[in-house]
Order: structure tokens, then C-alpha cells, then sequence
């Protein structure tokens, strides 16, 4: 526990959850008012939580706290990276959205952000390792996964569908993977060269993603590595086959599915495919997606006390 005053910045997304967030702002705040002085950003749209973390003075803070979905943890984590290295508080995660995959790594159940206000009340910090991507369009910083391929397809499908809770990533994986549509990638992996024609490809930080699939069950946020994982054309009969065992990562058991670690991954794609980080859509191929390694220290749980 702390032993003196702690003072927060709170940075809400009263929208997360199909706006059902919204009524949560309040018992979050008097929950951290108990051992904190707490000032809060109120979030106002998309996009608004990145400059606004990056325009503030935050020398006076002990801790940035996120809280919504992984959107809204992507927007703080950069936010964050616009501030110098020697200016960043620890992050911390308040899930109150429709996904919280980062969330996982951290022992919290979707939606369980009194646990996540426990885990900054107790103090306790890891030193997690950060993703970061360039591309063309530019440079930003991910904390659980980036993808592309089918990642991007269904992003862009199940926004529409949002007020499903979090069911929808999974209705419209499934949709859109019985679509097949595949990529020709280029990759090379520390240097190593690789041509797949893929449905997708998951680079991991961490092992879940939309909340519920094991995506990258030998991920660990603080090894200095990156969890590669591919994903090739195949029947459909194989997605149905496939798709189920995502929930408890047994699909890298499948000789359509291969994994790999590394530092450094770059892709290069025939057209200008897209990018999926943490729940958002930025950038697109070619890309370069480095591991940062213990970049940045977050509220969190020993590893041995974690719990999945």
C-alpha cells in the first residue's frame, strides 16, 4: 500500500460500452477517492484522449489511469509515449469497456475495474515491454497486439455492432473468417525472410485478444520478445474446426497456424492493407513493429499471482 497521499489523473471514456460507461464514472471515483486525490479527463470522442495525455503536465502524477476498453488504453498509451521517458507515471487499467484484452494479463475479468482500482491501490509495479510500430503514415505505440488481415476486416464489420456487448468481435470473426479472404504478405522476423499468403497475422504482447481468445498463449508482456502468429489459407470446413479452439489457444496446434518470437518484425504487403492495434484501426503495410523492451511501468500483479 501506499504510505502517503497518492494524486491521480483519471482519463474516462464515458462511451465505452456503447456508452454504458457512463454510469460507472462515478462509484470509479470515489473508489480511488478513498486513497487518492483523483483528477479527471472526461473523454470527449475518438481521438481525444492521445493529445490530450500528451499536452498535460504529468510530473505531478503517480499514476495515469485508463479507463475503458482497449481503445481507450491505445489513446493513453500514446498519449503517454508524447510525453519525454522521464516524465511517464505508472499506467493503470480501470476496465469498463466492451473489450479489455490487456486487462487479462493484469488478472482482471471484463468489466471487473474494482479490482483494477485494487491493484493501483496496492501499488505494486511490473516494467511491461511496449510494441512499437511505424509506418508510412506515421509512429504509435501498442501495449497488447497489432494485426492485420482478418483483425482489420472484422474491426471495420463489428463496429456496427457494438451494442451486442462483447459478443459482437466474436459474431463478426466468425463471419468474416468464413469469408476467406487472404493476403500475400512479405515478412522477415529478426531478419529471417518468410512469403505467406495469410487470413491473418497477430503480432502479441500479451496472450488475448477481443477479450476472450487465447490468441498467443506463450506470450509474456515482459520478455523482450514478440508473439508472431500466422495464420494461412484454408478450407472452410478447417475455420469451423478452428475457430473454437481460439478460447483456450489449442489453434496453434494446427498446421495452418504457425508461431514465432522476435524483436523486431517488418511486413510488406502488394497494396496498403491495414493495421489493427489494441481495439483501433492505424496505419498500414509496410510496417516495422518493434518490442520496447520494459518500456513502460504499469499497475500490475506478480506473474506467479496473476490469474486467467
Amino acid at each position: 500500500m501506499w504510505g502517503r497521499p497518492l494524486k491521480l489523473l483519471l482519463v474516462f471514456n464515458p462511451h465505452a460500452a456503447a456508452g454504458r460507461a457512463d454510469d460507472l464514472l462515478e462509484p470509479v471515483q470515489q473508489a480511488l477517492g478513498r486513497f487518492a486525490d483523483v483528477e479527471t479527463h472526461r473523454t470527449t470522442g475518438p481521438g481525444d484522449a492521445t493529445p490530450w495525455v500528451a499536452q498535460a503536465d504529468l510530473s505531478c502524477y503517480d499514476g495515469v489511469l485508463a479507463a475503458g476498453g482497449d481503445g481507450t488504453l491505445f489513446e493513453v498509451l500514446n498519449g503517454l509515449y508524447g510525453n519525454p521517458a522521464g516524465n511517464r507515471p505508472p499506467l493503470g487499467v480501470i476496465p469498463v469497456g466492451t473489450g479489455n484484452a490487456f486487462a487479462r494479463d493484469l488478472g482482471l475479468a471484463p468489466g471487473d475495474w474494482e479490482r483494477g482500482v485494487e491493484l493501483v491501490a496496492a501499488g505494486a509495479k511490473r516494467s511491461f515491454d511496449v510494441g512499437q510500430v511505424e509506418s508510412a503514415s506515421g509512429t504509435f505505440q501498442f501495449l497488447n497486439i497489432v494485426g492485420a488481415g482478418l483483425p482489420v476486416d472484422v474491426m471495420r464489420f463489428t463496429d456496427r455492432l457494438k451494442v451486442l456487448g462483447r459478443s459482437a468481435y466474436t459474431l463478426g470473426t466468425l463471419w468474416k473468417a468464413m469469408q476467406m479472404r487472404c493476403y500475400p504478405l512479405r515478412i522477415e522476423l529478426d531478419g529471417r525472410p518468410l512469403v505467406r499468403d495469410c487470413l491473418f497475422v497477430e503480432i502479441a504482447n500479451t496472450r488475448f485478444t477481443g477479450t476472450s481468445f487465447l490468441i498467443a498463449p506463450g506470450a509474456e508482456p515482459d520478455d523482450g520478445l514478440l508473439d508472431v502468429i500466422l495464420v494461412s489459407r484454408l478450407p472452410r470446413r478447417r475455420v469451423l474446426q478452428l475457430f473454437p479452439s481460439i478460447y483456450e489457444g489449442r489453434h496453434v496446434e494446427y498446421d495452418e497456424v504457425e508461431t514465432w518470437q522476435a524483436r523486431e518484425v517488418r511486413i510488406v504487403a502488394d497494396e496498403p492493407i491495414g493495421l489493427a492495434p489494441d481495439g483501433e484501426i492505424r496505419g498500414e503495410m509496410p510496417v516495422t513493429i518493434r518490442c520496447l523492451h520494459r518500456d513502460l511501468e504499469v499497475f500490475a500483479p506478480a506473474r506467479d499471482e496473476r490469474k486467467d
